[in-house]
């Protein structure tokens, strides 16, 4: 396993016939075919990224349509019913169909390169977690521009949801949409951390891991263990309403209660499932900037851990106002304010990193400047709701919905846009306008706090949530105002990042394979990566390899070049193991995706179709798993 690929099969093949060969190997089939049946991480992940982004679009316009409403008082722009659905769809949306798909995507492109391998694990499931997402985000579409879009909140509380209030179809549709955005993200986490943990370059030790794949490895771990909570929960609601089960119903015995405690246990930890890829993203920006190793490697990688432990210790935060036992209130508030420790800790090894240092300032470290300032405001607010006495005061006011909004679109966009701009060149070979990003930067700073600061004031005022207008008496006019005008202005910023992206692309400055001259793998192959990302196996040696070995590129372990076969490693040093046959492309995964799609979608008109549905279900993972004789 250590001889050269020129070693194993002809000394006289040069380096431009080995790519020439590998490329032929690992491309995918030309046309409409060949897309639908392509397993390339990179592809896959491409085709995340592009959806999700339509979903932002979407949730963003929804966004607006609630600022316009809100703007001033008494106005009629929108009724309840449609303030209800659109209110309901923009939560649903931007957490379910764009956070946490989002930082899935970057994890999927960029995991897989920077701990050295060709492809992800899994590469079929990949594929078919995207087909099962897109289907997913287009059925509660397709149903909210039919009037029948969910109307109780992205959080779903019974009785409101329950067959009692919640008539119709809406809140089926919100519950069956859970179960395919889960069955995605589940799909992706179990991805993720095989890749991790056995596909790693040789010599990828441990404590070699890039802090990214270790954030996108402790997020992994949380989907798998935070999200069966809401499937359950989901799958409760549905029973409820469809074949007259009594889980949440208290006259019989059921629980209202029960559904808070099972979401939030999901829904506490889901808030650092989209938070932890960003504080990888914006470490990998503070190294790349600095010039320098991350300082505090081994505590950073400590605290990444204990805000995944922590993050499960949190949910009843969410239920001080619930009228549960005080010791307990007490607990969930000291563990509130405990995952403040690992959070600060990682923010002072930042701070040491670029300390002294010649920093390049570009659009990526100013968006992790700007990630500085928002989360911290974001992250004292959360503070004080975690106080019991201060929540109950706040509890269901718009307080709680500037702070969510400062925490996510601090804490993890911002960090999320500065690594698009970091890796944009990787992903499409072009580079971003420099100017263009600084004007989008300033307008996303400036609009976020004009747009989130005044709901913490109007919370404070008593402005509660989920209202649809106001009286004029209130007092609220002119702060909602001003609320509406940073929604329009932190609109304007996207639309800058959208015109920058059509530029580049269609423009010709070409990138170069580093540009930024960083350390990790990910910028030792082609920008864009070919499909087979490396040309050789690179044999690691350091945390930042591409700063102390230039050459990597020529330390090589053999495979073939004529098949797809990947690299597994073993054990905490990443010892190469044994040459592993990679799957080749199937249209198998997108038939699956449908027959689940039908069958899930049926069940909510019929519930027998789960009986019936399982039946195409089932034979399309038999073709997809069919033994074939590989070549």
């Amino acid at each position: 396993m250590n001889e050269t690929v020129k070693d194993r099969y002809d000394t006289d093949l040069s380096d431009h016939e080995i790519t020439v060969a590998l490329k032929k190997t690992w491309s995918d089939r030309p046309g409409l075919w060949g897309w639908l049946c392509s397993v390339d991480h990179k592809s896959i992940a491409r085709r995340y990224l592009i959806t999700a982004c339509v979903f932002l679009g979407l949730g963003g316009i929804l966004s607006l349509l609630i600022r316009i409403q809100l703007a001033a008082p008494d106005k009629a722009a929108l009724g309840p019913d449609a303030y209800n659905q659109i209110f309901t769809m923009h939560g649903t949306t931007m957490m379910f169909l764009f956070a946490v798909p989002v930082m899935e995507a970057i994890g999927v492109y960029i995991v897989p390169l920077m701990v050295g391998s060709r492809i992800i694990a899994f590469p079929r499931l990949n594929a078919f977690s995207y087909w099962v997402y897109l289907f997913g985000g287009t059925m509660v579409w397709v149903a909210f521009l039919l009037n029948v879009g969910p109307d109780a909140g992205w959080f779903s509380y019974v009785p409101l949801a329950g067959p009692e209030y919640g008539a119709g179809k809406r809140s089926d549709f919100w519950a069956q949409l859970i179960t395919f955005t889960e069955i995605s993200a589940l799909a992706v986490a179990v991805e993720i951390i095989v890749t991790v943990f056995k596909f790693r370059a040789p010599g990828m030790s441990l404590n070699r891991i890039p802090i990214f794949v270790w954030a996108m490895l402790v997020t992994s771990f949380c989907i798998i263990f935070a999200m069966p909570s809401i499937v359950v929960c989901s799958s409760m609601l549905i029973s409820d309403r469809l074949i007259g089960t009594h889980f949440f119903n208290p006259a019989e015995g059921g629980d209202a209660l029960l559904w808070q405690h099972l979401f939030w246990f999901f829904g506490h930890p889901e808030v650092y499932i989209i938070f932890l890829p960003a504080v990888g993203m914006a470490a990998t920006i503070v190294e790349n900037a600095a010039r320098r190793p991350i300082f505090g490697y081994p505590l950073i990688v400590l605290s990444l851990i204990s805000i995944g432990f922590l993050s499960f210790g949190l949910w009843v935060h969410h239920m001080f106002a619930a009228g549960l036992p005080r010791i307990g209130n007490s607990f969930f508030t000291a563990s509130s304010m405990a995952i403040t420790i690992p959070t600060g800790a990682q923010l002072f090894c930042w701070i040491a990193t670029l300390w002294d240092a010649k920093v390049r300032v570009s659009t990526s470290v100013l968006f992790v400047a700007g990630f500085f300032l928002i989360f911290v405001l974001g992250g004292l607010t959360g503070v004080m709701i975690a106080a019991v006495p201060f929540d109950q005061q706040v509890t269901d006011t718009y307080f709680i919905v500037g702070h969510i909004h400062y925490v996510l679109l601090g804490g993890a966009v911002a960090p999320l846009l500065g690594a698009v701009y970091h890796w944009f060149p990787k992903f499409t070979g072009r580079f971003l306008d420099e100017r263009l990003g600084r004007w989008h930067f300033w307008c996303y700073l400036l609009g976020t706090n004009l747009a989130f600061a005044p709901m913490l004031l109007l919370g404070v005022m008593g402005m509660t949530r989920r209202i649809y207008t106001y009286s004029k008496d209130t007092g609220w006019g002119d702060l909602n105002a001003l609320s509406s005008f940073g929604a329009g202005l932190l609109a304007f910023s996207f639309l800058l990042f959208a015109l920058n992206v059509l530029r580049s692309l269609r423009g010709r400055r070409s990138a170069p394979a580093n540009p930024w001259d960083a350390p990790t793998l990910e910028w030792a192959c082609e920008s864009p990566p070919e499909p087979h990302n490396f040309d050789f196996i690179p044999l690691v040696s350091s945390r930042v390899p591409l700063w102390q070995d230039r050459e990597l590129a020529r330390k090589v372990t053999g495979l073939h070049v004529d098949s797809k076969e990947v690299l597994i490693t073993r054990g905490s040093d990443a010892r190469a193991d044994l040459r592993e046959p990679v799957p080749a492309p199937s249209i198998w995964p997108f038939i699956a995706s449908i027959a689940t799609t039908v069958m899930l979608i049926g069940s909510i008109f019929k519930p027998s179709a789960l009986l019936w549905g399982s039946l195409p279900v089932g034979a399309a993972l038999i073709g997809w798993l069919y033994p074939r004789e590989r070549p």
